[in-house]
């Protein structure tokens, strides 16, 4: 049974019907769930990325700033930071303060091999494990691994 409305008195039920239903329609009983095409999902995607983009660009800009500020706080380079360009060894490893060599990697009780791969650069390899990129750049290059080989 429909309960009394307080302007039921003063209103026909065409009226109070009508009013009932711009109320559900108002609060979203009534309507229907709008459906987007792929092109307007598509669309708003690209939207979404873009703004993405340039919010990460703006952090990426703060970021930058503040460890530029640290560097030069504290003097760092970019050997400090493990930046440095990687160099081909062509001697003994630095040693710490006392002169001695780091602790030894892996098993301490293993011999170094002898070379048996060298490139013009200087570049070496002992011919176990995986090829390295100079080796590899070589044999793409036309060299053999023959022409390689240290005699």
């Amino acid at each position: 049974m429909l309960r009394a409305l307080p302007f039921a008195s003063f209103c026909s039920w065409s009226v109070m019907l009508e009013l009932v239903a711009f109320g559900q329609r108002r609060i979203g009983l009534a309507t229907r769930k709008k459906t987007r095409s792929l092109e307007q999902i598509q669309a708003e995607i690209a939207r979404l990325e873009q703004e993405a983009k340039a919010i990460r660009d703006a952090e990426v800009g703060d970021v930058v700033a503040k460890v530029k500020v640290a560097i030069k706080h504290y003097g760092l380079t970019a050997a400090d930071l493990g930046l440095a360009p990687k160099s081909v060894a062509k001697g003994p490893k630095a040693t710490t303060k006392a002169g001695k060599r780091g602790a030894p990697r892996g098993n301490a009780s293993k011999t170094a091999r002898p070379i048996k791969y060298r490139d013009d650069a200087g570049n070496t390899w002992v011919g176990h494990g995986k090829r390295p990129k100079w080796f590899v750049d070589a044999l793409a290059g036309g060299k053999t691994a023959e022409d390689l080989l240290v005699k």
